[in-house]
């Protein structure tokens, strides 16, 4: 495991950075074409469901210190990728995956209610969560479309598995004969 110990928010996200970094390894290959093809499934593209994870990450994260995100999807920081082969998507989730850590590392009231206005429901609503639900749903919401990914990439002929914490985290040690 890296260098964070025990079961905390920030434990966690470096298990997903390491299952990312996998993912993308199996991303980064694949033409403009595969990359925008279409499935039935997921945000309909490799693309479109891998841009959704840090969309979403950079919100919940601008949640958790206090902030709103934009209402409107098209001024989000992240909504260009939906238009951007994947480099310049990588680059920018890689100085995303900073920021994360520093507020999943800053927050010392995990309890603390947050709450915002949200008009993409009809009718608008209030939401409240504690800061921690906030984080476990940024955090399962990647593994949510991660798995959407593998599986389109599994039906453009990569061998995307093994991203299971056990596989990924664990330690291992061959037993002496």
């Amino acid at each position: 495991m890296g260098t964070e110990q025990g079961f905390t928010p920030i434990a966690f996200y470096e298990y997903l950075a390491v299952a990312r970094r996998k993912l993308l390894d199996w991303v980064r290959p694949l033409t403009l074409e595969q990359y925008t093809r279409e499935f039935p499934f997921g945000r309909k593209t490799v693309r479109d469901t891998l841009v959704e994870i840090p969309f979403a990450e950079w919100s919940y994260g601008t949640r958790l210190v206090g902030e709103t995100p934009p209402a409107a999807r098209d001024q989000h920081p992240f909504n260009r990728f939906y238009a951007t082969d994947f480099a310049p998507l990588e680059s920018a989730w890689e100085e995303l995956a900073d920021r994360t850590r520093r507020i999943l590392r800053e927050e010392r009231q995990w309890e603390r209610v947050v709450e915002w206005r949200t008009t993409a429901t009809t009718p608008p609503m209030i939401v409240r969560t504690p800061a921690a639900g906030i984080a476990i749903q940024m955090m399962s919401h990647e593994i949510h479309h991660r798995a959407q990914v593998m599986a389109m990439l599994r039906q453009l002929g990569v061998n995307a598995q093994n991203l299971d914490y056990s596989i990924l985290m664990f330690q291992r040690a061959s037993i002496p004969a």
